[in-house]
């Protein structure tokens, strides 16, 4: 059984009709002008309709008016209004038929006055309310904690749990806080029972971050105490907010973009202060608003076009100059805003330097140094570094992992002979290896062997190699004539001296040049654009392109307005205007439970 309601003024009208959802006949869908010649008719009655329940009436002046509505009521509401109007009578339903038959067991019309008026509106359920521990977990125990709920019953959730302390002019009264006041309190269990102090900070709609009701329970920092709270507030009707759930209602809201709620993910997951600066200046709108002025762009230059396309000639001439001046004003940007993909990358996955060389030529004092720690042991031992040492670094805000290794050699001892290839495979992986010789010995036939075998395995991956002459506080100039030999196998060349200190900026500064990044400001604050949204400014790329060729080849306005819509549907991914389901779940998956 299924139901059929009409809405008029708060008057609703139901009609029942049983029917059979299988073994239905096959009728040709009508023409699309059908259903909207019969709406003028459907208006006169819903005018009539509201005429009469404007004022009291006796159920004999209604009924002419919902006979007729029940019998157009099928018209309008089935996917196919030439159907025959289902008749009132109940059918004869056949036993095979009548394990398929749609019935509905409860009134599930709108407005039915046999909803408990207790019950909460089924439109705005408690099941719409999360709630989440929005702070981190599982670490030292902290002196504060916060429990967020949002939705729009928070307030009546929060009021179930949460007792002020402070006295009440009248009791009994559900709790109606003052948005952006904060309140001294105690949260309750459902028999009462004290579970914390709390300080409860209500932030109500549109001021707050999803831009919905949004309470905030500021308890002991403690898991215990946290997940007590949770747990009290998903009782009294709250649900567990799915991983990055916050961000997406505030993007599903309007109070983000799709490409500023990304920057919140990084924000969250910076490892350095320039990820910290560059995800803040993308909140902020950096990105956001280069993205939306360049689809504004394309939208003005598409709307144009397609105007030309039936009124060419009731307008003025069409200004190739300016045209093109704009097409390559957008190129242009597109393609600055797809140089920070890289500094994006290394911002959010930080870069790799492998210290490679032959034993005892000063690797470990190297690294040492450079992360100004006693990380690695350093002896005059030939081998005394068996297995790869770690020590993370910032380089101009760029988080960097220094890799010491065993140094590579022929050998017969089989714990060394593992170190070897561990050090070989690290070399392997990583974004730039330093090949580290010492001043002292020169350039000798195992360091040729060496930078044979590392040009073998990065010729695939093509990363760059430096050549660090360590130890030249100890070695005269005459023995550095070797240099100049072997300068052409790597891409920088810098003398280094690792118990001063001396040459770890200058392999900073080569870093920073060979990985493209030496533009970046120290202190950061530029935004980047993550691998997603750098296929869309690719995808942008190409379309604007395509768009010039039209113009140069003299091509007709229907070919322009293909690219430029391509460009603007391009552009609407990036900020979220033009998604799918399926993007924003993998998106919003990957943010923690809680943001």
């Amino acid at each position: 059984m299924t139901r059929f309601s009409l809405i008029s003024n708060g008057c609703t009208l139901g009609s029942n009709h049983y029917f059979n959802v299988t073994n239905t006949p096959s009728i040709q869908e009508p023409k699309p002008g059908f259903t909207m010649s019969l709406l003028p008719v459907f208006r006169h009655f819903l005018t009539h309709l509201s005429h009469y329940t404007s004022k009291p009436t006796s159920p004999t002046t209604v009924l002419p008016v919902i006979r007729t509505l029940k019998t157009l009521t099928p018209v309008f509401l089935s996917s196919n209004p030439l159907k025959k109007p289902i008749s009132n009578s109940t059918p004869q339903v056949s036993s095979r038929a009548a394990d398929n038959a749609l019935i509905l067991n409860k009134d599930e019309r709108v407005g039915s006055s046999s909803l408990d008026p207790n019950l909460p509106d089924p439109e705005v359920s408690s099941s719409s309310t999360i709630a989440a521990i929005v702070t981190s977990l599982g670490g030292q125990a902290s002196a504060v904690g916060i429990v967020r709920l949002s939705g729009p019953t928070a307030v009546s959730i929060a009021g179930r749990v949460f007792r002020p302390l402070k006295k009440r002019k009248r009791k009994n009264v559900s709790w109606q806080p003052t948005s952006h006041v904060v309140e001294y309190g105690v949260v309750c269990d459902s028999h009462g029972n004290v579970v914390d102090e709390v300080i409860a900070i209500p932030m109500l709609a549109p001021r707050s971050y999803t831009r919905e009701d949004v309470v905030e329970l500021q308890c002991h920092g403690n898991d215990v105490c946290l997940q007590r709270v949770l747990r009290v507030c998903l009782e009294a009707g709250a649900k567990l907010a799915e991983p990055g759930e916050f961000t997406l209602r505030a993007f599903l809201n309007g109070r983000l973009d799709l490409s500023q709620a990304e920057d919140v993910g990084k924000l969250v997951s910076a490892k350095s202060v320039a990820a910290a600066d560059a995800a803040l200046a993308g909140i902020q709108g950096g990105f956001s608003s280069l993205v939306k002025s360049l689809r504004t762009q394309c939208i003005e230059l598409l709307t144009e076009i397609e105007a030309r396309l039936d009124f060419d000639d009731e307008m003025p001439p069409i200004d190739m100059d300016l045209i093109l001046s704009k097409i390559s004003a957008m190129s242009h940007d597109v393609e600055s805003a797809m140089e920070t993909a890289n500094y994006d990358k290394f911002l959010q996955s930080g870069l790799q330097i492998a210290i490679i060389g032959r034993p005892n030529v000063g690797k470990s004092s190297l690294l040492n140094s450079w992360s100004k720690s006693e990380r690695a042991i350093v002896t005059d031992i030939a081998g005394t570094t068996r297995d790869v040492v770690d020590a993370n670094v910032t380089v101009q805000g760029i988080p960097v992992t220094l890799l010491d290794t065993a140094g590579i050699r022929e050998t017969n001892d089989i714990v060394e002979k593992i170190g070897v290839q561990r050090s070989e495979a690290v070399a392997m992986g990583a974004d730039v290896v330093i090949m580290t010789v010492s001043a002292i010995d020169g350039w000798t036939n195992e360091d040729s062997k060496l930078l044979a075998r590392i040009k073998h395995t990065k010729a695939a991956s093509g990363s760059p190699v430096i050549l660090a002459i360590n130890k030249i506080d100890q070695a005269p100039l005459a023995h550095l004539e070797f240099v100049d030999t072997i300068d052409e196998s790597f891409d920088k060349r810098i003398y280094t001296c690792a118990i001063t200190g001396h040459g770890i900026s200058d392999l900073e500064t080569a870093i920073l040049e060979l990985m493209g990044l030496q533009n970046i400001p120290a202190g950061g604050r530029k935004w980047a654009v993550n691998q997603r949204q750098c296929e869309q400014l690719v995808r942008t790329r190409e379309a604007l392109t395509r768009l010039r060729a039209s113009i140069d080849d003299d091509l007709p306005l229907d070919f322009w307005t293909i690219d430029l819509r391509d460009a603007a549907l391009a552009l609407g991914q990036i900020s979220g205007e033009d998604i799918s389901e399926e993007v924003l779940t993998n998106i919003f998956g990957k943010f923690c439970i809680g943001k």
